[in-house]
């Protein structure tokens, strides 16, 4: 297994008295794809939002356990909530492009950072487009608003906004679900090249994504880490009776 980036240590997760998470303990590698995989319901999207802290939005949560990054866990009351979230970019299901221009989307982030002149922000937004694949698209109408894209368009827009705060990894929560076919692998091709430089770890139900994206993966089920392992042996071999029912089909 490749170096781990994130330490999740017997992680719990309650919504008021319902557990969500019990006693999750995985280690995700370093620049690689990590696949979290299971039925609806089982807390793959939980999981992912632990690692941001985006739970922290939902009212009635209790958290026990720790997320180890850098060997600092993100509990900790003295971790500083906004960076954490600038280094762990979230990609949701929906595209969300903010109610402004191309341009501005992509610059919003590093303005908020503290980048002022602008031809660094002309930079950052070219190289973020190109890295999400959509420069060539749109670098004659960035003054545009975002609504005016496509819904693709949108999703690799969202991207490049993530791309645009220098995270060290990106979260992924079902990024294609919204999209058409082509669409959807313009993001997986984008996926697949980030990785050399980002730690990327998605939420996926489509069994056959997680195939061709996956370095590593995830199998939780009601909230329990069944396995998790080399995505090729998860995926391909599972050691564990209820992945292999999940990957039959035989439970869902």
């Amino acid at each position: 297994m490749a170096k781990p980036h994130i330490n999740i240590q017997n992680l719990n997760v309650f919504y008021d008295e319902h557990c969500c998470l019990k006693d999750i303990t995985v280690d995700i590698p370093e620049k690689q794809i990590t696949a979290i995989i299971g039925p609806s319901g089982c807390g793959k999207t939980t999981l992912l939002k632990s690692l941001n802290r985006l739970i922290d939005l939902v009212e009635g949560v209790k958290v026990s356990g720790k997320v180890l990054v850098g060997g600092i866990n993100v509990f900790d009351n003295g971790v500083d909530v906004t960076d954490l979230r600038r280094k762990m970019g979230l990609i949701a299901q929906m595209p969300n492009p903010l109610p402004m221009s191309i341009y501005d989307n992509v610059a919003y982030g590093p303005r908020i950072h503290g980048v002022k002149e602008k031809s660094q922000l002309d930079q950052t937004v070219e190289r973020c487009l190109h890295a999400a694949s959509l420069w060539n698209e749109v670098k004659n109408r960035l003054k545009e608003p975002a609504t005016k894209l496509s819904i693709g368009q949108q999703q690799r827009l969202c991207l490049a906004r993530a791309l645009a705060v220098k995270p060290e990894v990106l979260l992924c929560d079902e990024p294609t679900s919204a999209l058409d076919p082509i669409s959807a692998r313009h993001i997986e091709g984008q996926l697949l090249t980030l990785k050399k430089n980002y730690t990327i770890v998605f939420v996926t139900h489509i069994l056959r994504q997680a195939r061709r994206l996956a370095d590593y993966a995830v199998f939780l089920y009601f909230g329990e880490l069944v396995e998790h392992g080399p995505a090729e042996e998860v995926l391909t071999n599972p050691s564990e009776p209820r992945t292999q029912a999940y990957l039959k089909g035989e439970i869902s």
